[in-house]
């Protein structure tokens, strides 16, 4: 049973038709890439946050994620995804600098690990914010131990203009009114009830309308985000200390590649598998977070972080006079929420995520289930930006209806099943309750994406790829094609095939690549206006830091209490 497409295209062609094209092809893409600073011995970097780079609290590019040795840096949104690219490219060009004798990881699982306890906690200085940043982090490896913490992956910003939202809100507005005046004979395929919803969803404030909107599409990327991990995941393998310091290595299905090195044969992504960066917290709490529309979101996440967890609540909170964790509820906090993408809000300064998205609704998406790519730099390839050029929009346009219970397992164990085993031959999936192989539903998808793409690239039309630039989104989906056609062209075939051929541990070729990545970034300086700008914001955030620490007027109990009641 193929995709039924139907509505997807008559709403891109009413977009078209409607003049929207222009808006719809704009956007801003922003990027944040973490990757671990490793010693020369290959274990992760025992030195502090390295004091050239700024403050971690209050930099906007250059921050720490859960340990000190895990560096996140984070893009501005742009409306060129060069331009984003060249960003990401400068802010690896001035860390390395000032790295003296580390490197930057180039993978997302980590480099040789001695023990969870040996993983330095993220610190942000002396304010009751940083003690807060750091307490959050302490609590996460209680939870989940500290070993899981320091995966490194990308996280895609992605958001559409104002120009475009006024524009996309008259237009269903007008499609939705036509329906119900012509007895719903649109071609759409909606019944009554949703075009009358819609018709209220156009009517409504410009805000609820947007969030809803996108709320939409994130439910769409998760439906079928498990491509993202099939195209571009690039962690079919895993240095064995990073196994054995969690869970035995008998009890994880992995197996030895080499004898430093473990693996599954047909993985895509270890990263985004049960031994990675996941929603344990689920299993017991009762958590699952509720994307139906912006309400039950943030309702669902309320709930988890001012519920206690009897699981968390044996950890203690605060003992001996030590904290180990903000508190014992379901999550600390809502970023804990492990998921692939989530809807987010523009924060202000120590406001809560709930209470953001609840006064000003949704700004941006943030898609997470990219892998650092191994054979780039940057650990992004512009190949990737211009894939997700077109899934972001199919996904918008596409039917979203609520995301029922059967089809959330089918999610779940989709994702999963890509992530351990997205390569097998004769692979199938779930869809509407129907097995599916994964290269009949990935070459549906990336056939309705085809026409998005071409709007994306400018209305190229139907030229042969060949003819076309090679950065654009058609070129993007023709070699997206060739890697459902033949598997060993996807980057985690490509890994494991060259860790074979030169008898490489993963270890070995993850510090080789990262080892060659510095080396191509340092052999092109930085320009003189950009160095002078992130030297001024480096000074400039330990500026910042050292006000907010004078500023302190509370005890950290209080600000912890004030901060978690919401006050």
């Amino acid at each position: 049973m193929t995709m039924d497409l139907a509505g997807y295209r008559r709403r891109l062609g009413a977009i078209v038709e409607a003049g929207l094209a222009h808006p719809f092809r704009g956007g801003r893409v922003g990027l944040e890439k973490e990757a671990l600073r490793v010693s020369p011995a290959g274990t992760i970097s025992a030195k502090p946050h390295p004091p050239a780079f700024g403050s971690a609290l209050t930099h906007p590019h250059i921050t720490t994620d859960f340990s000190e040795a895990l560096l996140e840096l984070i893009t501005p949104p742009l409306a060129d995804a060069g331009e984003v690219l060249g960003f990401l490219d400068d802010l690896h060009r001035f860390v390395l600098a000032g790295l003296e004798d580390e490197i930057l990881w180039g993978a997302s699982m980590p480099c040789i690990l001695e023990g969870g306890e040996g993983i330095p906690l993220a610190r942000y200085g002396s304010s009751n914010a940083a003690r807060m940043k750091t307490l959050y982090r302490r609590g996460l490896g209680y939870r989940y131990g500290r070993t899981m913490q320091v995966i490194a992956g990308v996280h895609y910003n992605f958001s559409f203009s104002d120009d475009f939202w006024t524009g996309y809100q008259a237009l269903v507005g007008r499609l939705a009114q036509s329906a119900l005046a012509g007895g719903t004979q649109s071609g759409d395929g909606r019944t009554i009830q949703e075009w009358v919803r819609l018709a209220e969803l156009a009517a409504a404030d410009a805000g609820h309308f947007r969030s809803e909107v996108y709320l939409g599409l994130v439910r769409n990327i998760q439906r079928y985000g498990w491509l993202v991990p099939y195209l571009f995941g690039a962690s079919p393998a895993v240095c064995k200390t990073f196994v054995q310091d969690f869970v035995l290595e008998a009890q994880s299905g992995l197996v030895p590649f080499d004898e430093h090195t473990l693996y599954y044969p047909h993985a895509t992504s270890l990263r985004l598998g049960d031994i990675g960066y996941q929603n344990r917290q689920e299993e017991g709490t009762g958590l699952k977070a509720n994307y139906d529309s912006l309400d039950a979101y943030v309702r669902s996440l309320s709930w988890a972080i001012s519920t206690p967890c009897p699981h968390y609540e044996a950890i203690g909170v605060k003992v001996a006079g030590d904290y180990r964790q903000l508190n014992a509820n379901v999550l600390q906090i809502e970023n804990e929420y492990y998921s692939s993408v989530r809807p987010k809000a523009v924060v202000d300064w120590l406001e809560k995520p709930t209470q953001a998205l609840r006064r000003k609704g949704v700004a941006y998406i943030e898609v997470r289930s990219f892998d650092v790519n191994a054979f780039v730099p940057n650990g992004v390839d512009p190949e990737q930006l211009h894939f997700m050029a077109a899934f972001v929009r199919f996904c918008l346009l596409a039917d979203s209806p609520p995301i029922q219970p059967r089809e959330r397992r089918a999610i779940d164990d989709n994702l999963l099943l890509v992530a351990h085993r997205g390569r097998e031959p004769g692979l199938c999936m779930e869809r509407d309750g129907q097995p599916v192989a994964l290269r009949e539903w990935a070459l549906e998808l990336l056939a309705a994406m085809a026409p998005v793409a071409d709007l994306v690239d400018g209305g190229l039309g139907p030229a042969a790829v060949d003819q076309r630039a090679a950065g654009t989104g058609a070129a993007s989906l023709a070699r997206q094609r060739a890697k459902v056609l033949e598997p060993d062209l996807t980057p985690s075939a490509r890994m494991l095939a060259e860790m074979r051929e030169r008898g490489e541990s993963f270890f070995a070729l993850a510090q080789r690549l990262s080892q060659a990545h510095r080396r191509a970034l340092l052999s092109q300086p930085l320009a003189p206006e950009r160095l002078a700008m992130l030297e001024d914001l480096s000074r400039s955030s330990l500026l910042r830091q050292a006000r907010i620490e004078a500023e302190d007027d509370l005890d950290f109990d209080t600000f912890l209490d004030r901060y978690l009641a919401g006050d």
